[in-house]
């Protein structure tokens, strides 16, 4: 059993399954939470999984940041487009030992972390997973699951393999998770961002899981093209990934079980989507780099022409 502590910030379909995940593994694992708070206080938290369905009888919860105990890994799981709450949220669970593993989708993201709770530790969590929150303290696990982490510094040189995730990564293996490390994060986030910015846009706008942008080869094609521009992107910016590595994540999602990524989830419950971190962050980057990305551009104003929050993201705004 590790002696380590963990918080999970954003108890949703990522946050729920990992810090499910560590709990049964046997990790000391605190879960914040808000309106499942009662529900999962009465019934505990439930994991169906394609490795084996599992609960977490008498998890231990908090309904309020300020209750929470320092822990000694403080994992996010919240959607970006809740980060204004990060200062509040994470400053009562991080000491200044602690490592704060994020693992939302996006670019920049360690960046606007180590702003708020300066000089802790900060990894990248890159999870390819396929799970959905389907009620109150309930996940369902699809598919894959498999993590990458990377630490981020702030002058985005690679980190290289640090203890901090090494000891993570011992955790996250003993609870039956993957887990690959990967020395550079910046490059690690762009890898993300391969399958992300089509996948996500994409079953929105066309409104069907990852099988119906497969199967369609129009829309496959598209796909593959945008596919490439986030490598031309990430090129110029100085983090080259291999072509063959759009090759690899299409046969991947071609393979997978019919997946609703969680931005077309979002859109179908009139949720906020996450465009800023998403879309206009790397578009921005592709035009200070001189970049075009004509389709991630029209796929991004397509975005914010359906966003249920009527279209806060725009590219030429600067960052909060």
């Amino acid at each position: 059993m590790s002696a380590r502590s963990y918080t999970i910030v954003g108890t949703g379909a990522l946050g729920g399954y990992y810090g499910a995940r560590l709990a049964h593994g046997g990790c000391r694992v605190r879960f914040l939470l808000n309106r499942d708070l009662e529900h999962v206080r009465r019934y505990g938290l439930r994991v169906e999984s394609i490795h084996g369905d599992f609960s977490i009888a008498e998890p231990d919860v908090y309904g309020r940041c300020e209750d929470l105990p320092e822990s000694d890994v403080v994992l996010i799981g919240l959607k970006t487009t809740r980060n204004r709450l990060l200062a509040e949220l994470l400053a009562p669970a991080s000491g200044r030992d602690a490592v704060v593993l994020n693992m939302q989708n996006g670019l920049g993201l360690e960046a606007d972390v180590a702003k708020v709770v300066p000089g802790r530790t900060i990894l990248g969590g890159l999870a390819f997973l396929c799970t959905n929150k389907v009620g109150p303290g309930h996940v369902k696990h699809l598919d894959y699951g498999d993590v990458r982490l990377a630490e981020y510094r702030a002058d985005r040189r690679p980190a290289g393999t640090t203890p901090a995730m090494e000891a993570v990564a011992q955790d996250f293996r003993e609870a039956g998770i993957g887990v690959e490390l990967e020395e550079d994060l910046s490059v690690a986030r762009w890898k993300k961002l391969v399958w992300n910015v089509p996948f996500n846009g994409l079953c929105v706008v066309h409104g069907g899981a990852t099988d119906v942008v497969m199967t369609n080869p129009k829309t496959r094609e598209l796909a593959e093209a945008i596919m490439y521009e986030v490598l031309a992107i990430a090129e110029a910016l100085g983090h080259p990934i291999e072509t063959q590595f759009v090759h690899r994540m299409l046969e991947t999602t071609q393979k997978m079980s019919p997946y609703d990524p969680s931005m077309k989830l979002d859109f179908e419950r009139g949720q906020p989507l996450e465009i800023e971190a998403l879309y206009a962050r790397p578009i921005r980057a592709a035009r200070e780099a001189g970049i075009p990305c004509p389709r991630i551009t029209a796929l991004y104003e397509d975005l914010i022409r359906l966003d249920p929050a009527g279209g806060v993201a725009r590219i030429d705004e600067a960052d909060e």
